[in-house]
C-alpha cells in the first residue's frame, strides 16, 4: 500500500510499505479521509517528536472497515467508522485514575503504530467509533480535532453565560469557537491575523474578531468585558498569542493552552500573580469519540466549516504542507484515499 512517512524536518515521503498485519481484536480500515493536523505540521516544520517510533503519519482519519480479525464482535466489514488514535496502557496511575490521555506508556496511531496517511490502517476494535448514516466520512476525519476542542472546553472553567477568548483561528481555534458557543459562552472575541479566518469566526458565531496588526487586542477586549474575559485559550502556539491571552483574562480567570509550541517562550509569573488568574494546559482528550460525533453529526459543531482543501495523498507535500506553511487562506485539509 501507499503511504506518507517522515524521515525529518521538511522530509515526508508517499512510498509503498507493507498492510499492517491484521491480530486478534483488530480490525482492517481503509482510509478515505484523513486530515492534516497541528501537530504533524510541527513535525514537518521542526522535525520530529522523541516519541516517534515509526515513520507513517496520520491520526484524524475515517475509513470503511474491510477486514475484521479473530475476536472482534461489534463490528462487520462495510461498518464506516473514525478512529481514535491514543492507545493507553489502562495499568498506570494515570490510566487507573481516568487520565487515559496522560497514559505515561501510550501509544498511538500515527506515531508509534502505522496511521492514517495510508490505504489501510489496522486498529484495535476498542479504537474505532461508528458514525451514523447522516454523518459524512469527511466529518468522521474531523471527530479527533473536534474533541481535542471539546475537552479543552470541558476542562476549563467556563460556565453559561461567561466571556472567552480565543487566540489563533486556525482549525482547532474554529472548533473552539464553536465549542464556548455551544457550551453556553455570551461573548466571544476571536484574535487572528488573516482576514480569511476572521471571515470564518464571525460566520461561525464569534462576537467579535480582532486583528492583533491593526487593534490593541488585549485592550479592546479588556474595554468591552470591563477587565478581561473569564476564560481565554490558546490556539496558536507562539509568544504573542500566550503573552496577549494571560493579560486578557480578568481577575481570578483561566488561560487555557490547547496549542502545541515549537520553542519555548518568555513568561512573566507576576502577570499571574497580580491577578490570582490561572494558567493551565488540556492535552488530547479522554474517551469522547461518541459525544463529539454526535455534535458534528447534528451540526452543532459545523466541521465542513473548517475544511478548505481535499487532496490526493500523492500531493500531501505540495499542495498540503507546504500549502498550509504559507497560505492562511487554508484551514483544515483533508487526504482523499480513493483521489
Amino acid at each position: 500500500m501507499k503511504a506518507a512517512k517522515i524521515y525529518g524536518a521538511k522530509d515526508i515521503r508517499v512510498e509503498e510499505v507493507e498492510i499492517p498485519v491484521l491480530e486478534k481484536g483488530m480490525v482492517k480500515v481503509k482510509v478515505e479521509y484523513a486530515g492534516i493536523c497541528g501537530s504533524d505540521m510541527h513535525e514537518y516544520l521542526a522535525g520530529v517528536y522523541a516519541a516517534r517510533t515509526q515513520p507513517v503519519l496520520g491520526h484524524e482519519f475515517s475509513g470503511v472497515i474491510v477486514e475484521v480479525g479473530e475476536g472482534v464482535t461489534n463490528t462487520k466489514v462495510g461498518d464506516r467508522v473514525a478512529v481514535e488514535p491514543l492507545i493507553p496502557c489502562g495499568r498506570c496511575d494515570n490510566c487507573q485514575s481516568g487520565f487515559m490521555n496522560l497514559c505515561t506508556i501510550r501509544q498511538g496511531y500515527g506515531y508509534t503504530v502505522s496511521g492514517g496517511f495510508a490505504q489501510f490502517a489496522v486498529v484495535r476494535e476498542e479504537n474505532i467509533f461508528h458514525l451514523p448514516d447522516n454523518m459524512s466520512l469527511e466529518l468522521g476525519a474531523l471527530v479527533e480535532p473536534t474533541a481535542v476542542a471539546v475537552h479543552a472546553v470541558r476542562q476549563s472553567s467556563l460556565k453559561l453565560g461567561d466571556s472567552a477568548a480565543i487566540f489563533g483561528a486556525g482549525p482547532i481555534g474554529l472548533l473552539l469557537l464553536q465549542a464556548v458557543k455551544a457550551a453556553g459562552a455570551s461573548e466571544i472575541y476571536v484574535v487572528e491575523v488573516s482576514d480569511e479566518r476572521r471571515q470564518r469566526a464571525l460566520e461561525l458565531g464569534a462576537t467579535y474578531v480582532i486583528n492583533p496588526i491593526d487593534i490593541d487586542a488585549v485592550a479592546f477586549i479588556r474595554e468591552k468585558t470591563n477587565g478581561g474575559v473569564n476564560v481565554g485559550y490558546d490556539a496558536a502556539g507562539v509568544q504573542a498569542t500566550f503573552t496577549s491571552g494571560v493579560s486578557s483574562v480578568r481577575p481570578g480567570g483561566e488561560f487555557k493552552i490547547v496549542s502545541l509550541w515549537e520553542k519555548p517562550i518568555n513568561f512573566d509569573p507576576n502577570m499571574i500573580v497580580r491577578t490570582e488568574a490561572k494558567i493551565s494546559g488540556s492535552y488530547a482528550y479522554v474517551r469522547l469519540f461518541p459525544e463529539v460525533i454526535r455534535l458534528l453529526a447534528s451540526g452543532i459543531i459545523d466541521g465542513d466549516a473548517v475544511i478548505t482543501s481535499t487532496i490526493a495523498l500523492d500531493d500531501i507535500v505540495a499542495k498540503g504542507f507546504e500549502v498550509l506553511a504559507k497560505d492562511r487562506h487554508q484551514c483544515k485539509i483533508l487526504v482523499d484515499m480513493s483521489l
